[in-house]
């Protein structure tokens, strides 16, 4: 039980030194005594939820140091780094002590990054690392309210920023222009990427030996992480779910068997010594990629385009692709994730359920499943009544009314 000792102070104030144990004290401060009755009360509740009093007072900057050292290690190097500059720009409530941080103290943080035009998923990652920093100081015992369960984002900014927009799937006919045989570098990515739903981490990493072409399977059990720029291999995957067997279509087991065929590395992706690829040459290497597509399936007719001189004139495609002339970009900058998603996508037109869905995607939760599929469920459903709607429309045409009010 704690103990209390009172004193009048030369400046007049009343002051409480309270026994922690362990040789450790709290002092309290207040103009009268009644004040002082309460501090005192606080205190000895505080202990009674087994409220860290010694350490209660040190700042919200101190608690983010911890934090970021218990995350080094635990999470990629980009994921780090981005949490560091989080943190780095909160120095306005990194002096306060993180037991007094208030709701409106990191309301402010948010409504600042919000009038500085911060797109919504940088304000949900302040918010979110702000919560990690506080739970850490509650799990230490140290507070017993997380502030940031009453920050809000502004409504209309939510509703409007893109960023909250889901990934595209690829048409059936920007399928085929991946599943069109190419002697392209990146020909093999794109194919497992398309068929299996592999992040490019785990991309890279893979091995001809975690292939079974002969059970359709691949074993994801490791992935790349990039520091700066420099790959290093992680025993394990961007999440627990990530470690996982994901069962390929024939199509794409066949032409892997014909690749392992002609590979010289254990590597099935990497770089041209035979290497794992870096950041850099991953993206060198698909830009080259998307170009070769553009130049093999984008349309050019009409396609005006500015010379030197600054006329407009109309744009004649060039023989071959390591033609002198600039080659306009008309096809859609497709990424990784976008065929991933499109993975995600066909299972769902296919028919997958969603739990197998998640291990197959190897989310680490359901909900990510679950948002993927609600929302092709909404768009597949507004498809089918379009076809309705164009039924009418051929309907009401070919009895003569041409316009129904």
């Amino acid at each position: 039980m704690a103990r209390t000792k009172n004193i009048k102070r030369s400046d007049g104030r009343l002051q409480s030194k309270i026994y922690l144990g362990d040789g450790k004290y709290k002092y309290v401060y207040a103009e009268t005594q009644k004040e002082l009755d309460r501090k005192i009360q606080e205190v000895k509740l505080k202990i009674g939820k087994g409220i860290d009093i010694s350490a209660e007072r040190d700042t919200f900057g101190v608690w983010a140091e911890r934090w970021l050292r218990k995350k080094k290690g635990k999470v990629s190097d980009g994921r780090y780094q981005t949490y560091a500059i989080r943190v780095k720009k909160m120095d306005a409530i990194c002096h306060i002590p993180i037991s007094e941080l208030s709701v409106s103290d990191c309301q402010d943080i948010i409504d600042q990054y919000t009038a500085e035009g911060s797109a919504y998923k940088t304000l949900k990652e302040y918010k979110s690392v702000m919560s990690q920093i506080c739970q850490y100081a509650i799990v230490n015992r140290v507070m017993d309210f997380n502030p940031i369960q009453g920050v809000e984002l502004p409504p209309d900014y939510m509703q409007n920023d893109e960023d909250n927009e889901p990934r595209r799937a690829l048409t059936e006919e920007e399928q085929k222009w991946i599943l069109t045989p190419t002697t392209h570098r990146a020909h093999t990515a794109a194919m497992i990427m398309l068929f299996a739903g592999l992040r490019r981490g785990e991309l890279l990493a893979l091995n001809w030996t975690d292939i079974n072409t002969k059970k359709r399977t691949i074993t994801i059990n490791k992935a790349v992480s990039m520091v700066k720029d420099v790959p290093k291999i992680k025993q394990c995957t961007k999440t627990k779910s990530g470690m996982r067997t994901v069962n390929i279509p024939p199509i794409l087991a066949e032409y892997l068997e014909q690749q392992r065929s002609k590979s010289k590395t254990m590597l099935v992706c990497p770089n041209t010594k035979g290497q794992l690829m870096s950041g850099s040459s991953w993206r060198k290497l698909w830009s080259s990629y998307l170009k070769e597509l553009n130049f093999r399936f984008g349309d050019f007719d009409g396609l005006l385009i500015t010379d030197k001189e600054g006329h407009i004139k109309e744009f004649k495609k060039p023989m071959s692709l390591k033609a002198p002339e600039k080659i306009p970009m008309v096809i859609p900058q497709i990424t990784a994730h976008w065929l991933r998603h499109t993975f995600i996508t066909n299972m769902y037109l296919a028919g997958v359920d969603v739990l197998t869905a998640k291990e197959q995607a190897g989310h680490a939760d359901i909900t990510t499943t679950m948002e993927i599929y609600t929302h092709l469920n909404a768009s597949h459903k507004t498809e089918q009544m379009d076809k309705l709607n164009d039924y009418y429309n051929k309907l009401w045409v070919s009895n003569g009314c041409q316009k129904c009010n």
